[in-house]
């Protein structure tokens, strides 16, 4: 029984050094780094010695360049997992170029400078994000699929055709993204944001009705059902059989665990692999302890199942709620086409996809604002029940990723008649959501190691995926932007002093968007934050007219007080 578990043990053993022999280099980087015991002898299973593998750095184009700028840099060799030498460049301390060395070959296979030695995410590895959705031959018939049903030949210039394209605009900056030009990658963000900024703002200050032509023009928006339901088929088949599971599942999952083991969320030991995964609020890891106890985590950075169960419900729920969303925009056939049309735009849109193919958590974002703007629709028939669950909406959204909470202002004076009582409850909403998820799992060191753990770590964290991070000589500009965000998330909550359904989304999607100008960090998958209420402010501006009678539409109940002869005219 002893040799049997012995020669067990051997084939699996056996088996991880194959694994590690024939893994790729997009994790080889991250793997433990040793240096080896002597410069001049080569360790145990390598060719070269490291100075031998220093020698064929000393070669490399961006460490010549480095020697030019800084002579003072000075070279260490590690091997880097089996069959690789990281030979790093070092000035006063911080490295400044990393390169990566084939032990058998003799010859460089990577050489970083700049941001891209400390950000790995940075280096363009192919399929580290996205995997097979960033293949042309993906992601360009889904670009399509989400503009053709919307496009309306007879109308060439109305307005909805430069907002779909707009929406698609950030894969000019992802093609570079991918190629590790960051340099080029990150400022091309920011003319969409802009714009995007720009039309969301328009369309919340200067409502106006429905505009000419039909929201699905050329086929019955019936259609975008049907279509949707192969989309979100392909789109979970994607994700089971292709998707891999960034830090930002892992994190998520590492914490449902935590939680469910009764041991402390925030902590300087959450995972030795990930240790700023305790970043977000709690409500980001309770989200996933259903996920977790139903898949358990094998305590290894592995599939993790549970994070694709969690990306998966959370891509769904924004689904389900923006169908529901539309079909209480408007009454009868009416709305169900907004809904479906709503519905198939998210599953057709490249970056909602992207967003489910990373198993990141951020369509969590975009369920909690869509569950927002549901209760607002309650605001005419149920206005308390409205206030307390738009107000439930935010703050269990800004215990998950904090973004959330700048629409409070917005939503609080939502509606078409805003009242100070409703304000009230709203905010009671909002401050009771965030204390009773947020108060368990405050830290030994109180609420200040819990900022410093979460947002404060990254509103502090240096990034080179930001115009600001990658320039600090814009500090001043930083400053400006940021004092304008935090004007226009509290501007919209007087002005315009009503706002109808369209005109909240709207201006629900331009705070958002001006939060993420502020960010030091910007990503692609912070789009799904703005998306659904974006796509609202867009769609809702078409009607798809329904054979037949239009449904009446009930006046809403203040409006029988003020017809003329009644006791509050008299």
């Amino acid at each position: 029984m002893e040799l049997r578990h012995q020669a067990r043990a051997g084939l699996r053993a056996t088996f991880a050094v194959l694994v590690l022999a024939l893994a790729a280099p997009a994790w080889a980087s991250a793997s433990q780094l040793v240096q080896p015991p002597s410069p001049d002898r080569p360790p145990r299973f390598f060719h070269l010695s490291a100075a031998a593998a220093i020698r064929v750095a000393d070669r490399a184009s961006k460490v010549r360049a480095e020697r030019r700028k800084h002579p003072g840099i000075r070279p260490t060799a590690y091997e880097n997992g089996i069959g690789r030498w990281q030979v790093s460049y070092f000035l006063r301390g911080k490295e400044r170029v990393q390169v990566q060395v084939d032990d058998r070959s003799g010859t460089v296979v990577e050489q970083w400078r700049g941001p891209q030695v400390a950000w790995i995410m940075a280096r363009g590895y192919p399929g580290a994000f996205g995997r097979k959705l960033n293949a042309p031959y993906v992601w360009i018939p889904l670009c399509a699929l989400f503009v053709i049903p919307f496009v309306d030949p007879r109308r060439p210039l109305r307005l909805l055709h430069l907002d779909l394209l707009a929406l698609l605009a950030f894969g000019v900056s992802h093609v570079f993204f991918n190629q590790g030009e960051i340099g080029i990658s990150v400022p091309l963000v920011y003319p969409v944001l802009g714009y995007l900024l720009a039309r969301a703002l328009f369309a919340g200050f200067r409502p106006r009705a429905p505009g000419r032509g039909r929201l699905v023009p050329l086929v019955p928006a019936a259609w975008l059902l049907v279509a949707a339901v192969f989309l979100v088929g392909f789109r979970i088949g994607l994700n089971v059989l292709d998707s891999n599971v960034i830090d930002v599942g892992y994190s998520g999952v590492i914490g449902a665990d935590r939680i469910t083991h009764d041991r402390p969320l925030y902590s300087p030991r959450f995972a030795g692999d990930n240790e700023h995964g305790d970043t977000y609020g709690p409500v980001n890891y309770l989200a996933y302890v259903p996920f977790e106890q139903a898949m358990p985590w094998s305590g290894r950075w592995d599939d993790l199942p549970a994070a694709h169960g969690a990306a998966i419900a959370f891509d769904l729920l924004t689904m389900l709620g923006l169908y529901l969303l539309g079909r209480r925009m408007r009454a009868g056939p009416e709305g169900r086409a907004l809904g479906a049309a709503l519905l198939y735009a998210w599953a057709s849109y490249p970056y909602t996809a992207f967003a489910l193919e990373t198993n990141s958590n951020d369509a969590l974002v975009s369920a909690f604002v869509v569950a927002a703007l549901l209760a607002v629709t309650l605001r005419r028939q149920r206005p308390a029940l409205s206030a307390l669950g738009s107000g439930l909406a935010v703050g269990l959204g800004a215990a998950a990723k904090f973004a959330p909470l700048a629409l409070a202002p917005l939503l609080a004076t939502a509606g078409e008649r805003p009242r100070l009582r409703l304000a009230a409850l709203f905010a009671l909403a909002v401050v009771g959501a965030v204390v009773l998820t947020v108060l368990p799992f405050v830290p030994h060191g109180g609420l200040r190691e819990l900022y410093d753990r979460t947002l404060g770590y990254q509103l502090g964290r240096p990034s080179p995926f930001s115009v600001f991070g990658q320039a600090p000589s814009l500090g001043w500009l930083h400053t400006v932007v940021k004092a304008a965000a935090v004007g226009l998330a509290l501007l919209v909550a007087a002005v315009p002093r009503r706002k109808d359904l369209r005109q909240v989304a709207a201006l629900a999607a331009g705070v958002l968007i001006a939060v993420e100008l502020t960010a030091s960090h910007w990503f692609y998958l912070y789009v799904v934050w703005f998306t659904p209420p974006l796509l609202v402010a867009v769609l809702a501006a078409y009607r798809q007219p329904i054979a037949g009678p239009r449904p009446v539409e009930r006046p809403p109940r203040w409006a029988a007080l003020t017809r003329p002869g009644s006791r509050v005219a008299r």
